[in-house]
């Protein structure tokens, strides 16, 4: 659901509004990439409601973890069409 601010066809390259303070660039590689969710830096997106998100998610195709819940946050792990490992967390309280 983010919206397209800047692209650049010649070096594969999109940047994508958040609707926050940041915003997300991503290239496309013909290279090797290697994700492991356990090693690899990712970004955390924040979110009020981790369950209604992860159900938007799934609906719209994309792979999904489970939540989890460890009494401070509450979170999943959901991939791009890559497979590239991004997280989405709710902060409790």
């Amino acid at each position: 659901g983010f919206k397209i601010i800047y692209e650049e066809p010649a070096l594969n390259l999109v940047v994508l509004v958040t609707n926050g303070p940041t915003s997300i660039t991503l290239w496309q590689t013909d290279q090797p990439v290697q994700n492991n969710k356990h090693t690899a830096s990712y970004p955390i997106f924040r979110t009020r409601e981790a369950e209604k998100i992860k159900q938007s998610l799934q609906e719209r195709g994309v792979k999904t973890d489970e939540v989890i819940d460890d009494g401070f946050v509450k979170y999943f792990f959901f991939y791009d069409p890559d497979g590239n490992v991004l997280e989405a967390c709710q902060v409790h309280g």
